[in-house]
């Protein structure tokens, strides 16, 4: 699908959806729960629908009432050989472990960019927990024969923070007695903050020692026939449609928590050193069109805001300096190329060097085409971006966006911004 976005202001309040981020794990506690979860606020993310689907393949079963989802479980009981988990990177590091579980074989596939992206660490982690492992030199698929043996392991993060809450699912759920998971360069804190707050929601804390060791221990667990969990709305759908309003015009997000867990939430701290207009009132932040100045964020916690935050830079006074490059390589594209091709395509002056990208704004914007490269961040950007170009900006594959936000574009038409599709 070809999207065609128009020059303009942006005006108006929109509700974000779920955080994918949350939904996911919460799915994953569901399926290891051996009882009831009732979800409240589910997406319908391509992403999600993924997970939904996988916890399914591993045993859950699944009833959608009115705004519900009840899940009911006894653990890893799967009904296939086989789970396929879209194109989520996400979803795949914290199934694996999760699928392992099993007494068994499971082949653990996915499609589009997932199949290059590297998935060694997994096939490691594993193996040290006797666990064999054969893949796709290093990729998926991946099959895993299990069952985990559990022990203490150690393990390397510095790649995602993603396999480290799929085996602090998996460990939890099979552990019999303490153990220990020790960390080398963890990246993402703030997404292990997520995992652990929802494994204390269902009765699986815990602690860590400055997040380099985390102390699994069942002695401390407790059991709930019937957990009730909250799916809160994600800061990352927010992040675009805030620095819409900073840089076209004035925006109310809705629905957000200000104090969330969620990496993204820090779009906030980037938007006040900018000098936007911020404005909050209970769950509802408004950001307003103001002139903005240079900023220097270190993104590598929130890899996913790159994006926006070149965005944002294009529109400030001088050049903004944000780190954290080396986090990009491996999403949906390789987002250091994505993002520095599509400011360039708008006429803005960037560079990376080292672990930095270099955003020198101001200029006015052209019109242009934007290849999305099959990536959902680099196609709300690019409408975001396209509301300060001189003219119209055509966006290729942009529905890509159903990856995490299929309401994107609707959001921004019951805002005034004038969008068209072929």
């Amino acid at each position: 699908m070809q999207a065609t976005i128009h020059p303009g202001s942006i005006s108006g309040k929109i509700a974000v959806p779920p955080s994918k981020s949350y939904s996911q794990r919460i799915l994953a506690a569901a399926l290891l729960h051996r009882g009831t979860t009732v979800i409240h606020n589910f997406g319908n993310s391509e992403d999600e629908l993924a997970a939904l689907e996988v916890i399914q393949q591993l045993g859950a079963t699944v009833v959608q009432e009115r705004d519900m989802l009840i899940v009911t479980s006894k653990g890893v009981a799967t009904i296939a050989n086989e789970i396929n988990c879209g194109e989520s990177g996400l979803a795949t590091r914290l199934f694996t472990p999760i699928a392992a579980l099993h007494n068994g074989q499971i082949k653990v596939t996915g499609r589009g960019s997932l199949l290059q992206r590297p998935m060694g660490s997994v096939a490691i982690a594993l193996e040290a927990l006797s666990v064999k492992v054969s893949s796709n030199a290093e990729r998926l698929p991946m099959t895993v024969f299990g069952p985990i043996h559990p022990a203490s392991v150690h393990i390397d993060a510095a790649g995602s923070s993603q396999l480290l809450s799929g085996l602090l699912f998996a460990l939890t759920a099979c552990a019999t007695e303490a153990i220990t998971i020790t960390v080398d360069g963890l990246k993402s804190k703030p997404y292990i903050d997520m995992t652990l707050d929802v494994l204390a929601q269902f009765g699986r804390p815990v602690k860590h020692d400055s997040y380099k060791r985390f102390y699994i221990d069942p002695a401390i667990f407790t059991h709930t026939d019937t957990i009730t969990a909250h799916i809160e709305s994600d800061w990352s759908s927010a992040s675009c449609l805030l620095v819409a309003g900073a840089i076209g015009g004035a925006v109310t997000v809705t629905n957000l928590n200000k104090d969330s867990l969620q990496a993204d939430s820090a779009i906030l701290q980037v938007l006040e050193e900018a000098g936007a207009k911020i404005s909050i009132e209970g769950d509802a932040i408004s950001v307003y069109r103001t002139g903005l100045r240079e900023f220097d964020f270190d993104a590598t916690d929130c890899p996913d805001l790159f994006p926006a935050l070149a965005v944002l830079a294009t529109c400030c006074r001088g050049e903004s300096c944000i780190t954290g490059l080396h986090r990009l390589f491996h999403k949906e594209s390789n987002r250091v190329e994505s993002i520095t091709e599509l400011l360039w395509s708008f006429g803005v002056t960037a560079s990376a060097a080292e672990d930095t990208l270099y955003v020198e704004g101001g200029a006015r914007m052209n019109g242009t085409i934007i290849d999305a490269y099959n990536d959902h961040r680099i196609v709300m950007a690019s409408a975001v971006c396209a509301l300060r170009a001189r003219s119209r900006v055509d966006i290729e594959g942009a529905e890509a966006v159903n990856k995490s936000y299929p309401g994107f574009f609707d959001a921004l038409m019951a805002c005034g911004v004038k969008c068209e599709f072929a």
